[in-house]
This record gives structure tokens, sequence and C-alpha cells, in this order.
């Protein structure tokens, strides 16, 4: 079987690790530098952190054993460009160019249109109710004006709550659909195609930089002809509140 080396992005959150009494100047050091990145975010944060505590493990490996020694196990040999094959996958083309995903992004559409119509109308009857409401704010008294205000008010946070969670209900069944596309119809077919060419590295197009006139570098095209011979349709299934 082919190994294949696919780059990821990892999202990492912060985490602390306390140290003994003799690195307490050391920690204040640290903890001083990640609040100057505080503002930049979790992320950044926490890069930050794994970076000094990358830095902490270095000083505690040099000062408690000699590197070399360390390093006698890891091998000189490494592959070079001549032994990789390599190829590039754009996600997004994918994501726009699949009969099944287009098909699928209809689907959420489709239902989308349908909580903007509930909107418009649920939206004209409530401004129809706020308007009795002004008219008659000289004929109720003070006690039943308040209870049609607060009837007014309980409507529309009704209203937006539950278009809020049709909303969600629709990305959810969404992402459902789009996972299930993933595993047992996009991955099979790339895994195919690497199968197929060899290949010992796969990029996303998201995360590379490509000169132009390399030949058969880009393989979307092919993943997505491919892929639309695998499968062309997938129902969504209905979204809680339709």
């Amino acid at each position: 079987m082919t190994k294949v080396a696919i780059f990821v992005m990892i999202n990492q959150s912060p985490f602390a690790k306390t140290l003994g009494n003799n690195q307490k100047e050391e920690k204040m050091k640290e903890n001083n530098i990640v609040k100057k990145y505080t503002k930049m975010g979790l992320i950044a944060a926490a890069v930050v952190a794994v970076a000094l505590l990358g830095m902490w493990a270095v000083s505690k490996t040099k000062s408690n054993k000699p590197l070399d020694k360390i390093l006698s196990g890891v091998s000189e040999n490494a592959a070079t460009a001549a032994e990789l094959k390599i190829a590039v996958i754009s996600m997004d083309k994918i994501q726009m160019d699949a009969t099944v995903l287009q098909d699928l992004h209809k689907q959420r559409a489709s239902y989308e249109e349908k909580l903007k119509k509930q909107l418009e109308k649920e939206q004209k009857a409530i401004e129809k109710e706020k308007a009795d409401i002004e008219k008659s704010q000289d004929v109720l008294s003070q006690e039943a004006l308040q209870r049609r205000v607060v009837d007014y008010q309980r409507r529309v946070n009704n209203l937006q709550r539950s278009l809020a969670e049709k909303a969600q209900a629709v990305e959810a069944s969404y992402q459902d659909a789009l996972n299930t596309i993933q595993k047992k119809h996009l991955d099979p077919v790339i895994e195919g195609i690497i199968t197929k060419k060899k290949l010992s590295l796969v990029i996303d197009g998201r995360m590379a930089r490509v000169g132009k006139d390399v030949p058969e570098l880009d393989i979307t095209d092919e993943v997505v002809k491919s892929l639309n011979k695998k499968i062309s349709s997938m129902k969504m299934a209905k979204p809680k509140g339709f």
C-alpha cells in the first residue's frame, strides 16, 4: 500500500503546565510574553504557549543529555524530490463542481428560502400587531396596554428562537449529508486515485501556491469526474421543524 503524507491544519487549545520551584522565574517570563498575545485570540496564544514550552523542553534537554546522543537513533536518510510523486487537490473546486455537492447546496438553499418566507409572513403580522398596540394606547388602561406589550414581546422572542432553531437544524442536516458524502464517496475516490497514481504526497490546494505549466500536478478535475460517476445526488434528512 502506498504511504501518503497529507498536510493538515490543527487547531490546538492553550494549556498550562506547572513547573518546579526552580523554574518560577522562567515561567513568569513566559506568562508575560503570552499576555502580549492575548488580543490575537486563543489560537495565537496556543502557538506561543506551545513554542515556549518547546523552548523550555529544549533547554532541559541540553542541560541533561547531549543532543547528539538523543538523536543517535535518527536516520540520515530523507525523501528527495526525485523520489516523490506530488499532487494538489482543490477542495473548494470540488465543492463547486461535484454534481452531488451542487445538489446538496440546492437542497439547503430550498430550506433557507422557506425560512425566509416564514420570516416575511410573521414579520408582517408582528408589525400589524405593533401598529394596533400603538393605536390603542389612548383607549386601553395602563394594565391592559402593558399586557399587550408583554404578549407582543413574547411573540417576537418566540419567533426569533424558532427561526434560529430551524436555521441550526438546516445546517446540521446539511453537515450530516456532507460528512456522509466525504466518508463514503469522496475519500474512497481520492484514495483510489492516490493508489493508482502511486502518489507520495497530496496537498490541499488552499495551502499551496502552484506555479504555471506544471502538468498533471492538479488532480481536482479527475477527482470530480470520478466522484460524479460514483454518486450524483444525496437527499438531506428533513431538518427538525419543517
